[in-house]
């Protein structure tokens, strides 16, 4: 019976490929890939011929048997496009499957992108939170933050090009003007690294071109930020909140995350405002 390998592979620099990684790719029998064309490149770049398969999140069903079968015949390595497996994609399921049939797991660990923005952040790493990709749309952007808005956690996010602004505004307007660490392109020709609050974030990132995968690594809750707002800071957000024409559920799940204040109560305040 075979073992099947979680292999990381670089996130842009691939002279962060381990010696041990090649190893694994090489003698495997078969590397389920989220990229067969991507992972092709990378395995050709070293010289690697070991067969490739798809393992991505429309076919992970289809190909579970496939894979499980090619574990009875030998080593199997699981790759993402970049990074680590199983970390954003369905490798997980397939590594209970592996379990569930009583095969080894083993992780060949190496570049991930949430770790090398948080070591790098400046910001507390004793204890954080993964949470991956925000939600495309606003209002369940806005709801997902405020879920996580007082735990005191440094909080990681992911981020595509083409909603970096609005995100941070969002955060912004959930969490206030903590601390960030924005990182781009880690590990390749245009890597930046932007530190500072996020009014300040969103300020810069509309007058830059934006380009590349953004991890976003945000202050948590400050640890004596633990007082509600006063009634007067509470009826100003709330009217705040009103001019800029958020409905009154939007606003009162936004505010009852900032405030302290119960949800039903700032519901009624609004209510009577409108």
């Amino acid at each position: 019976m075979g073992t099947l390998y979680l292999v990381a592979t670089p996130i842009g620099n691939l002279e962060d490929m381990s010696p041990r990684a090649l190893r694994i790719l090489k003698e495997a029998v078969l590397v389920a890939a989220e990229d067969t064309r991507h992972t092709g490149k990378l395995l050709k770049h070293f010289g690697i011929e070991t067969p490739l398969t798809s393992y991505f999140e429309h076919n992970k069903l289809a190909k579970l048997d496939f894979i499980l079968e090619k574990l009875s015949a030998g080593d199997v390595a699981l790759v993402s496009d970049a990074g680590t497996p199983a970390v954003n994609d369905p490798g997980y399921e397939l590594v209970r499957a592996a379990l569930a049939s009583g095969f080894d797991v083993k992780p060949i660990p190496g570049p991930s992108a949430p770790l090398a923005a948080l070591t790098v952040s400046g910001l507390p790493t004793d204890s954080f939170l993964y949470l991956g990709y925000l939600p495309h749309k606003a209002s369940e952007r806005r709801k997902f933050v405020g879920q996580v808005s007082n735990l005191t956690y440094t909080l990681i996010f992911l981020e595509s090009p083409y909603r970096i602004v609005e995100a941070l505004e969002d955060l912004l307007a959930v969490l206030g003007d903590r601390r960030i660490c924005v990182a781009r392109e880690m590990t390749k020709m245009f890597e930046e690294y932007w530190r500072g609050t996020l009014g300040g974030a969103v300020t810069y990132f509309k007058s830059q071109p934006a380009r590349g995968e953004f991890t976003l690594v945000v202050e948590g809750k400050p640890k004596d930020d633990g007082e509600a707002w006063t009634e007067e800071q509470l009826s100003a957000a709330i009217e705040a909140g009103v001019k800029a024409g958020k409905s009154a559920k939007e606003l009162s799940t936004e505010l009852s995350h900032q405030s302290g204040w119960n949800k039903k109560d700032i519901y009624a305040r609004i209510s009577i405002i409108k």
